[in-house]
């Protein structure tokens, strides 16, 4: 990854609480809590789960940029969706939670060297040593996803 590449990818990873937040904009409640089927998310907590991954990624960054031989915890994202009061926080405060979240994680990467993203961690779902350039382009490609879910599931609901 060259500087230009990471200084692209990290100003569109700035505009991704923007586009979440237009989303689910007027979106009524009764399609932000459809679940597509019971083991499935629903869009309300596709949003609670962008808060809390931002969370994740935060501190698995900070994790390879400032500690020795770092050890990531794994994290069961179905087992946060279903305790963790997804659908008891209001849409705008998880908006807010994975805005704020982001801007500080996009500090961190933007003042990060670029060999700073050979560095690696060993990540338990992996079993494996992992780099911050690896987990970097997770990263960035996590949200859309993640919004072209919403966008499938919003016409789902409409059909």
């Amino acid at each position: 990854m060259t500087a230009e590449e990471l200084k692209k990818q990290i100003a569109e990873a700035e505009q991704d609480p923007k586009r979440l937040a237009a989303a689910v904009a007027g979106v009524p409640e009764a399609t932000l809590r459809r679940k597509p089927a019971p083991n499935k998310w629903s869009i309300h907590e596709i949003v609670g789960h962008l808060a809390d991954a931002e969370v994740i990624f935060a501190y698995r960054f900070r994790q390879v940029l400032a500690d020795k031989d770092p050890k990531f915890a794994p994290i069961d994202q179905d087992a946060w969706a279903a305790n963790l009061g997804y659908t008891e926080a209001a849409i705008p405060e998880l908006i807010a939670q994975f805005g704020v979240n982001r801007f500080h994680n996009l500090r961190i990467l933007r003042r990060a060297a670029l060999e700073a993203f050979s560095k690696s961690g060993f990540h338990p779902e992996r079993n494996r040593q992992v780099t911050l350039e690896e987990m970097f382009q997770y990263w960035v490609g996590h949200s859309p996803n993640h919004l072209a879910q919403i966008e499938r599931l919003k016409k789902a609901a409409t059909q």
